[in-house]
């Protein structure tokens, strides 16, 4: 009966351990999982930081382009789009703005949408108590005559434009990432 009462105690006592060996490496793996999110997440931040100071940078030296993903219509209808045929581009004094939808239609600037060029009236530039950055011009030209304010959100290079044409209420807000001139890979149709 001795025998039985110790071999029991040490199934049990080997049992234990094994549970308790399993639930220590799943904890462990657990924890370095979690430490590995964490250390992504880091990483992240600081890239974020970095596109949002070259991003402010940028704004600030007037040669940038707003790459954007989303269009949102005057009545809110949006649009997704692809951003290296959709943009606000700003180089010095002069400005570009083209819209181009994939569809059958050519449109006048041979890629689905319009493009127009032209000159920068003031430039003015702010920046709140948060960081987010706004920049408001005016464009003048032969197709078109309107307000761009963009807003450069803190932390991040997203922005949101809206573009006010001075002749009609066809509003447009684009939304997608902020970047330098020299690193945009957009491709321009035919302007007016």
């Amino acid at each position: 009966m001795k025998k039985i009462i110790v071999l029991l105690m040490l199934v049990f006592i080997g049992a234990s351990t094994t549970i308790y060996a399993q639930e220590s490496k799943s904890e462990s793996r657990r924890a370095e999982r979690k430490a590995q999110r964490d250390a992504e997440k880091a990483r992240e931040k600081i890239e974020e930081e970095r596109a949002y100071a070259n991003a402010a940078q940028a704004i600030k030296d007037r040669k940038f382009v707003l790459e954007a993903d989303r269009v949102t219509f005057k009545r809110g209808r949006s649009a997704f789009v692809t951003s290296n045929t959709n943009f606000i581009l700003l180089n010095g004094d002069r400005a570009s703005v083209q819209i181009a939808f994939n569809g059958a239609f050519a449109g006048p600037n041979g890629i689905g949408g319009v493009t127009v060029d032209g000159t920068v009236g003031e430039v003015k530039t702010t920046t709140d108590k948060k960081g987010n950055v706004t920049c408001n011009f005016s464009v003048t030209g032969v197709g078109i005559s309107a307000q761009v304010s963009i807003r450069l959100t803190h932390g991040s290079n997203n922005v949101s434009a809206t573009v006010n044409p001075n002749f009609n209420s066809n509003r447009l807000t684009l939304d997608g990432k902020l970047i330098q001139l020299s690193e945009s890979n957009i491709f321009k149709g035919r302007s007016f």
